[in-house]
């Protein structure tokens, strides 16, 4: 099946032919930089009926993908701080898909996760935009997936937060949603 008659995979498989070089990790940043706003975006004017919709059959709904997106990114943005700080971390894997059904989740306005995205994302660009070629080469452990680089990490995220925005988006577009 094509990536984009996948719903899961609206933009596609993350895919990295890594190591990034200078230039693709500023544009990288920049996309770190400029996720909150291109998120917030994606879900104004969507009403609370609207955020109860699954962005595929079986999925979450929109309101748990605006509220899973800064929780993984603050994992990340821990993740990038352990593997600077120490000599590759092993990193404490969650249960995301167990975060999306604690009770906070269907009662949290999105406006409180949209305005920790924006927090968020501002010091993570801020702390990528300090780093040297050394630094992206650092590394955190999964006890699953094994290490990762800091530069895999980068890109990562960033495909991540696209991959959520088209999530959205793509219900948008199906619904007449504008």
């Amino acid at each position: 099946m094509p990536a984009a008659a996948d719903p899961r995979y609206p933009i596609g498989r993350f895919e990295w032919k890594g190591p990034n070089t200078p230039e693709q990790r500023k544009q990288l940043i920049a996309r770190i930089a400029a996720l909150p706003s291109e998120f917030r975006a994606a879900v104004r004017g969507l009403t609370s009926q609207q955020l109860e919709t699954p962005y595929r059959e079986g999925g979450w709904t929109l309101r748990q993908v605006v509220h899973h997106v800064p929780e993984s990114h603050m994992n990340a943005y821990i993740r990038c701080k352990l593997a600077l700080t120490e000599d590759e971390p092993t990193i404490k894997p969650y249960a995301e898909e167990r975060w999306a059904l604690l009770a906070d989740v269907p009662v949290a306005p999105v406006e409180a996760s949209l305005s920790l995205l924006d927090s968020l994302h501002q010091r993570w660009a801020i702390l990528l935009g300090t780093l040297n070629e050394s630094d992206f080469a650092r590394v955190f452990v999964h006890p699953q997936s094994g290490p990762t680089s800091l530069d895999k990490a980068l890109a990562h995220y960033v495909w991540h937060g696209m991959h959520h925005t088209a999530h959205i988006t793509s219900v948008r577009k199906a619904k007449g949603w504008g």
